[in-house]
């Protein structure tokens, strides 16, 4: 009998069998064919992408043991085969700033107190890290200077080489045809700051932390909490691969995997479904305020040289949004003659008739912006919801079991248009609080992180919030859009949140959305091809892409009952609230209406922007297979 010294330990079996599945990945899918619903991937606009967890890109396990061919029955049901299980110390789900640096964190404790087998996994829905991750992106560095000091040492050949120092600051009020300066806060002095390309950063992050011991996971798409008897978290459930369009399982269906852990980290960005369902669980906001988020629509060009002004960091109020709603513009010159473009547009927006894509291509006509991309060429397009609660929409973080961390929890700064250092510094906090936890605690018991909720609480990251959380919402306060800009300028010269008052945001988003019948509708020019573009060219820009025979991911129980709900108020509200063509109402004489509720769940982008605005709130928005959505470049 061979000595216990020799025999495998619990954690290198788990770590072989993940690693196995992997191995046994298929193929990524091809491209879907060019309709008018599942644009193609614009291959001639693509840059070239890292080889880093190319090999990851799909989640599938192909085990013998864990697959069953579909008999087509109907009493088939999934969950009456046994799911595959690992178990780690830490799990942490979502792969962008907040889950690895977390993740980085764990290690460094973990390997510094001589324990090795300390096991951090990590989760990623995107077949690649980062390929779901866009930004602005501005990154103050504060939080990455104590996670990795060396980081940008010229000395260190594992340095992060992609980044531009902003140089030049300029804000700028837009009227139709005029750009008037005016002073910008002093949270947007970008000093010391650096513009870099987030997609890019997310894959040199995932490199440092998988050197350190973290094993990552891309293509596998977490969509189900798991709980113990306690009531306390467990883990997290991978969802079933082959099931089709009907519910009925293919000759490919294969169940999905267990992770069970002691502690599980939620990092899945702005409104991730897991934390929706721990929040209602745990009822995590009862305490604060409702979210209120934007809508982040962005471009990056390749632009004359003549033209380029590296390390320009420009935003832009006013046109072409109407007073009524909250947002703003930036352009910021990086990298070589690259610009990355965008639009945030509030979505406690109250006209149905809005469309953030629209606005944000009028925006581009503009002569601040015009005259940048003039011969210039579109390389890449993304859009992401982002939290713009601040402070007083902070929920509780920490639960049995678990925590959030990042953009998941809403640590987004809203007037220095930052979250990147506080999704970093939020999981590094969560991180040493729940390596503690685990140190202090016996395995029978559950976990709380206490000490993650203490450590916010005296951390720079509510300082910072705290400072900031009335100039957000006093532009929907009776001050209103010119108002709310006075008032902002005072609190951040010389208020500085040292007020005795907290103003309240007006409500949720989608209740904010009128009748169509109260509101002035909106019209938008063609696209010209050049500067702006239609919808269905710029998601061809994003590479996106999802098997069609599968249940549809952006889940309406009844399309029909959904149509007669909303298009009657609303006239068609999700068509024009989406910046991917997702949704639409076509021409259908057998309906009541005359409409037929559509869904083109192959262009969609992973924004979540229906989930939080649909008026009924009868979307949601659950994960498609593993390594299916966007795969963005320098985004």
């Amino acid at each position: 009998m061979p000595s216990a010294s020799r025999l495998p330990s619990a954690a290198t079996l788990g770590r072989a069998l993940v690693q196995d599945a992997r191995l046994c990945r298929p193929s990524p899918l091809r491209p879907i064919t060019a309709t008018s619903f599942a644009p193609l991937r614009n291959t001639t606009s693509a840059l070239p992408r890292p080889a880093i967890f190319r090999a990851c890109q799909r989640r599938p396990f192909s085990l013998t043991s864990r697959r069953r061919l579909a008999t087509h029955d109907d009493s088939f049901n999934p969950a009456d085969i046994e799911r595959e299980s690992d178990q780690v110390d830490v799990c942490i789900v979502g792969g962008g700033p907040a889950g690895l640096s977390a993740a980085i964190r764990l290690k460094q404790l973990a390997n510094d107190a001589g324990n090795e087998d300390f096991r951090v996994l990590l989760l990623e829905k995107a077949g690649e890290l980062g390929d779901h991750i866009v930004s602005g992106n501005v990154v103050e560095p504060s939080a990455l200077d104590e996670l990795l000091p060396n980081w940008n040492d010229p000395e260190n050949p594992d340095r992060y080489e992609h980044i531009t120092p902003a140089t030049t600051d300029r804000m700028r009020f837009l009227t139709k045809s005029y750009s008037i300066p005016i002073p910008a806060p002093p949270q947007m002095n970008n000093h010391g700051n650096y513009i870099i390309s987030l997609n890019q950063f997310t894959k040199w992050l995932g490199e440092r932390a998988e050197e350190i011991g973290v094993e990552i996971y891309p293509g596998f798409a977490a969509s189900e909490v798991l709980y113990n008897a306690d009531g306390s978290v467990k883990g997290v459930a991978t969802n079933d691969l082959g099931i089709s369009r009907s519910g009925k399982p293919k000759d490919s269906f294969e169940r999905g995997m267990e992770f069970h852990a002691r502690v599980t980290l939620l990092a899945e960005g702005c409104h991730g479904s897991l934390t929706k369902q721990v929040t209602k669980k745990f009822d995590l906001r009862r305490d604060s305020q409702p979210q209120t988020y934007g809508l982040g629509i962005k471009e990056v060009w390749e632009i004359d040289p003549a033209k380029f002004e590296k390390g320009l960091v420009a935003h832009s109020l006013g046109y072409p949004l109407p007073a009524d709603t909250y947002g703003g513009g930036w352009m910021y010159h990086f990298g070589e003659n690259l610009v990355s473009i965008g639009l945030v547009v509030g979505l406690d927006y109250p006209n149905p008739w809005l469309a953030p894509y629209g606005e944000f291509q009028k925006m581009k006509h503009h002569p601040m912006y015009a005259k940048y991309l003039e011969g210039g060429k579109c390389i890449s397009y993304g859009a992401r919801t982002l939290n713009e609660g601040g402070f007083q929409s902070i929920p509780k973080c920490a639960f049995p079991g678990g925590a959030l961390i990042g953009d998941t929890a809403g640590f987004l700064n809203v007037p220095k248009i930052k979250g990147t250092h506080t999704a970093m510094r939020s999981g590094m906090l969560a991180a040493e609080a729940a390596f503690s936890a685990l140190r202090e605690s016996d395995d029978s018991s559950p976990v709380f992180l206490y000490d993650y909720e203490d450590k916010l609480r005296s951390s720079s990251i509510w300082k910072e919030l705290k400072e900031v959380r009335n100039m957000r919402p006093s532009f929907h306060s009776p001050l209103k859009l010119y108002g709310g800009i006075m008032y902002s300028g005072l609190e951040a010269y010389i208020l500085k949140g040292r007020v005795p008052w907290t103003i309240k945001h007006a409500g949720t988003d989608h209740g904010a959305t009128k009748l169509a019948a109260d509101c002035p509708k909106i019209e938008y020019p063609k696209p010209d091809g050049k500067i702006s573009f239609d919808i269905l060219t710029s998601v061809s820009r994003t590479g996106t892409n999802h098997e069609e025979d599968q249940p549809c991911h952006l889940h309406v129980e009844d399309w029909d009952k959904h149509a007669e709900l909303e298009y009657p108020k609303y006239q068609g509200v999700e068509n024009r609230f989406c910046p991917a063509g997702v949704y639409e109402y076509v021409e259908d004489e057998s309906k009541p209406l005359g409409v037929r509720f559509q869904i083109n769940s192959q262009n969609c982008v992973h924004c979540k922007t229906c989930d939080i605005k649909v008026p009924d709130q009868d979307i949601t928005w659950r994960t498609p297979q593993g390594g299916e959505g966007p795969k963005y470049v320098m985004t």
